[in-house]
């Protein structure tokens, strides 16, 4: 006897009405793309690395780690790291503090919260620090204002400038008033550099805020800052809040400030190593190219 099944036509497998809608779906690593939160289009994480961590729809710039931003200004293995070992501990016995100190270390891959050594940019020897937002926003504990202060004394018994990236929070709140002294200890260091005659360009990324703004961050003598970044003190909706009056558009961003005289020039990312490599070329005494390559390789530049 035939089978009543004999001439049905199988079914293809996308019409299986118990097949998983969520498997219809394409499986995509989380790593693999991302969407702008400005124009809201999907990026190719590869691509945005290409682009300096700028969206190439909108321009709005991602934030950089520590590493990405010494790569992209450092010459090609020429960062030196100092005081890689230095890690805050909870001298206040502040609730929560350690669990929050091994959060950070573990999403930010840092042991702090700036990255300090020397190196070369466009052949020019400095000195560099880089806060890293991935470490408790940037926030300046001890340990950061120390790292920063050793940097600054280094650079002036070694008579080398220094450059500073800062993105910050503020000052860490668990560490109180040992967090607040680093303002005055940052500042001193950053004075007896600047009396000893040595050039300091800070770069502004978003956000700096707190005492970071309110010590070494404004404390340059050359400053410029990246398009659109927030950069102040108390935040605007504390302002807003304190004074209950509506701000200005555009109030406390980058450009607001170069209008007002605070900041001296906003650079994108892919100029920021050849603008900073023209400052160091016209604060740095003549030497010819391939001296200053040997100076700085035995250390006597």
């Amino acid at each position: 006897m035939l089978s009543k099944k004999l001439f049905q036509k199988p079914k293809n497998d996308l019409e299986n009405p118990g097949r998983s809608t969520k498997e219809s779906h394409p499986s995509v690593p989380d790593e693999l793309c991302l969407s702008c939160p400005k124009c809201k289009n999907i990026l190719f994480v590869s691509d945005l690395a290409e682009e300096y961590s700028t969206c190439p729809k909108c321009g709005h710039l991602f934030r950089m780690n520590a590493r990405q931003r010494i790569s992209m200004i450092a010459d090609d293995k020429s960062f030196v790291e100092h005081d890689r070992d230095m890690h805050s501990v909870n001298v206040l016995d502040f609730p929560g503090y350690e669990n929050k100190l091994k959060h950070a270390v573990l999403n930010s891959r840092e042991t702090e919260g700036v990255v300090c050594g020397n190196c070369t940019i466009g052949s020019y020897p400095c000195c560099l620090f880089v806060m890293e937002s991935g470490f408790m926003m940037g926030s300046m504990g001890s340990v950061v204002g120390e790292k920063i202060t050793r940097l600054f004394e280094y650079a002036t018994k070694h008579s080398l400038p220094v450059i500073g990236y800062t993105v910050s929070g503020g000052a860490r709140m668990q560490e109180g008033i040992l967090s607040l002294m680093q303002m005055a200890k940052t500042s001193g260091a950053v004075k007896r550099h600047s009396d000893a005659g040595n050039l300091y360009v800070t770069f502004l990324t978003d956000p700096t805020t707190g005492g970071v703004s309110a010590s070494f961050a404004m404390e340059g003598d050359i400053i410029l800052a990246e398009p659109g970044a927030l950069i102040g003190f108390a935040g605007p909706r504390v302002i807003e809040q304190t004074i209950r009056q509506k701000l200005p558009e555009g109030f406390q961003r980058a450009e607001f400030l170069q209008e007002k005289g605070f900041v001296d020039a906003i650079v994108e990312r892919p100029q920021q190593k050849e603008y900073l490599t023209q400052i160091l070329a016209l604060h740095t005494p003549f030497v010819h190219k391939d001296e200053r390559e040997e100076a700085s390789a035995d250390g006597s530049l």
